[in-house]
């Protein structure tokens, strides 16, 4: 177990809280009331009546393995779940963080469904301080960080529901910016009301006419084999990368600079727009980054290179990730499980388009709010790295609070 203080104890988890199997409640026996069900992945009923009075802990036994929950009112433990049974003058909350620390997925079994064996966890040896006083205190320090988590990721909500109503309000003309108020009243078009002075016009023909390859799509996978990919080199960009209105960094591939020149027709450059042709969902788009000065488009891309004379790319952008394109993007669509979109139909599909001032004016508030819901989500991740770094020391007497 390593170093421990002097006053800590060793015992096993059987010792310190035991689990035991949650109780059955078939959908048919459910009556609705105001005691939680806890299943595995956490509360989604509310039954008549319960059979473990509060506070609570729970992890799941079959299905999902891994979370546990702590439950502050009396509840019903459901089969699918385990149950502290008896925390032994421990404190309550201490114990579901030491649960949460020990890694309860490394115990899951089963080629099928996981399941946790109860039993295995049991056997189990750790380190515990000698008091409840010190482990009210450990669980107090980590239940502040978990109120500035909860209150952060309530905010990035908010901010986001905001923007989503500011996006749907500017991109549409229903409201304009100050300096671009409505002279002229609005007009219907076949994409809805948009004001007098907007135009309506086609994906195709926001394209840059006089770059090669504006607005292309693949295939080229069919060119690629397996001896193709490198461990450095052209970063090719999979269909995992394009994300709903982000790219996500976390999938690399490589392919060489020379395969890369055979392709040409295929290289996407930073402040490219990339679109997916396959779901979920269709059509979604994101910005490509400047990580490297070009990268490789995978064979269910689309890249559309603006015309910065007339369009702004992030506006542009913006308006492909919206309802008001999304929508049509999905009933332009072919396949039943899932959608998949051609450069074809892309080309085709209306959306709504101010002059180039009032798209750079739209463009800039929304990506001031993106901003500051980007700082949040970085607040918030370095917010998580603390907690488990601080979860870490105080629970292995790392760092006292006595």
């Amino acid at each position: 177990m390593g170093l421990i203080p002097d006053d800590w104890e060793v015992k096993r988890i059987k010792n310190i809280a035991p689990l035991q199997r949650g109780f059955d409640l078939p959908t048919s026996k459910l009556k609705r009331g105001d005691y939680p069900v806890v299943y595995s992945n956490g509360i989604t009923n509310y039954h008549n009546t319960f059979m473990v009075s509060a506070p609570g802990v729970v992890t799941g036994r079959s299905g999902t393995i891994g979370n546990v929950h702590y439950v502050t009112q009396n509840y019903w433990p459901h089969n699918t779940a385990l149950w502290v049974t008896n925390f032994y003058n421990n404190h309550p909350k201490y114990i579901y963080y030491l649960y949460k620390h020990i890694n309860l997925e490394r115990f899951c079994s089963g080629s099928g469904v996981p399941t946790l064996n109860r039993n295995d966890v049991h056997d189990l040896l750790i380190a515990v301080p000698p008091t409840k006083t010190e482990q009210e205190k450990i669980a107090a320090a980590l239940s502040d960080i978990d109120e500035l988590i909860e209150s952060l990721e309530e905010l990035i909500t908010k901010k986001r529901q905001i923007k989503q109503g500011t996006m749907q309000e500017l991109l549409t003309g229903k409201r304009r910016l100050k300096g671009f108020e409505i002279k002229q009243g609005y007009k219907q078009t076949e994409i809805g009301l948009i004001p007098e002075d907007w135009e309506v016009k086609r994906l195709g023909d926001i394209a840059d006419k006089n770059k090669n390859y504006s607005f292309t799509g693949g295939p080229f996978g069919s060119n690629l084999k397996s001896s193709d990919y490198t461990s450095n080199g052209i970063r090719i960009i999979q269909l995992q990368n394009i994300g709903d209105g982000e790219f996500k960094n976390e999938y690399e591939l490589f392919t060489s600079y020379s395969k890369a020149d055979e392709l040409l027709t295929c290289n996407i450059y930073p402040g490219d727009i990339i679109l997916s042709k396959m779901g979920d969902p269709v059509a979604r788009a994101c910005i490509v980054p400047n990580f490297n000065k070009r990268y490789l488009m995978c064979s269910d891309g689309i890249r559309l290179a603006v015309d910065n004379k007339y369009f702004n790319t992030y506006f542009i952008y913006t308006v492909i990730n919206s309802s008001i394109f999304r929508n049509k993007a999905e009933n332009a669509s072919t396949g039943s499980t899932r959608k998949r979109i051609g450069l074809t139909e892309l080309r085709h599909l209306e959306l709504p388009c101010p002059l180039l001032e009032e798209q750079k004016a739209i463009a800039e508030i929304l990506t001031d709010m993106d901003e500051e819901i980007q700082g949040l989500e970085e607040r918030l991740k370095k917010t998580r790295q603390i907690k488990q770094g601080m979860m870490q020391e105080l629970l292995t007497g790392r760092i006292r609070l006595i």
